[in-house]
């Protein structure tokens, strides 16, 4: 009876196991992704909602910092925990990531941002509603559009803004390749996702004033759509003269940058210990981007 018992137990899990390692990829950066909102964009809200009492600009850049740390030690392990499709696609360019994987990862990622998005919607609904009288607003200071995706300052001109954006997200790959580059410094191994939260509390303190610094297409345009849905209508994208497409093409434009200078001059510039004989990875080994690429 007890075997009988352990054959259907293994037998579910048998059937649970994904056996597509492209299926555990995008699973993992679904999860990551989902992660990274509902604890990210909540440090935002637990803000933003108690007009201050419980949060200000400190507890924000540090808790979605960590939230990106914890959401890169869920995902890291099997897909790289990239969480954002501008650091899929500086994988893909610069070849440390194959190009079929790129639509499947960003349609992950998307997708968790959206779902976080309604989680966190949920968590905080009767606040959303008590925060200004049952209205959803975008603009004002009951504004609350905010907590979901970024919006820029009312000085903000959209040149400036996609600067922002661009020069943002190049830093933010530079770091990733230095940190992840064998024959640089490097970090420990298992303590890349904590360098990575100090790198975007760095980023986020000193170029997060103009617009939010998102640097993160799915944090952005995926949140965005869902208060579209959930109440606070389309004008989500019409918001500051059309910013809406700034954090989702700014954030491609700034990884191709950073990915580029690092390569250009950094990278190749290292001696090749042994020029004549490269390494074969064996089959079964996973990509160098599915254990340690992030953001």
């Amino acid at each position: 009876m007890q075997r009988e018992m352990e054959q259907k137990k293994k037998s579910l899990k048998q059937r649970l196991v994904l056996k597509s390692s492209l299926a555990k990829e995008m699973l993992s950066e679904f999860l990551g992704t989902f992660i990274m909102i509902v604890l990210g964009c909540g440090s935002v809200a637990q803000a933003v909602l108690s007009r201050g009492h419980y949060g200000g600009i400190i507890t924000i850049n540090t808790g979605f910092s960590l939230a990106i740390v914890m959401a890169i030690y869920v995902a890291g392990g099997v897909s790289g925990g990239h969480i954002n499709p501008a650091v899929t696609f500086a994988m893909c360019l610069f070849r440390r990531m194959k190009w079929f994987k790129f639509p499947f990862y960003v349609g992950a990622q998307l997708l968790g941002a959206f779902v976080g998005a309604a989680t966190l919607f949920g968590i905080y609904y009767d606040a959303l509603l008590s925060f200004a009288g049952g209205k959803l607003l975008i603009v004002g200071e009951n504004a609350t559009a905010h907590i979901f995706a970024t919006y820029p300052a009312p000085y903000l001109s959209l040149v400036n803004a996609l600067a922002d954006q661009v020069v943002a997200t190049m830093f933010l790959l530079i770091v990733i390749f230095a940190i992840f580059d064998s024959r640089n410094l490097g970090v420990p191994k298992g303590l890349e996702p904590i360098v990575i939260g100090f790198l975007i509390v760095v980023i986020s303190s000193s170029l997060g004033m103009n617009s939010g610094c998102a640097m993160n297409p799915a944090r952005d345009l995926s949140p965005r759509l869902f208060t579209a849905l959930a109440g606070w209508g389309f004008e989500v994208f019409t918001a500051g003269n059309n910013f809406w497409w700034i954090p989702v093409v700014g954030p491609f434009v700034g990884a191709m940058l950073g990915g580029l200078i690092y390569v250009l001059v950094i990278e190749i510039h290292h001696p090749d210990p042994n020029p004549d004989c490269e390494e074969e990875q064996p089959e079964d080994k996973p990509e160098k981007h599915e254990l340690n690429v992030i953001m």
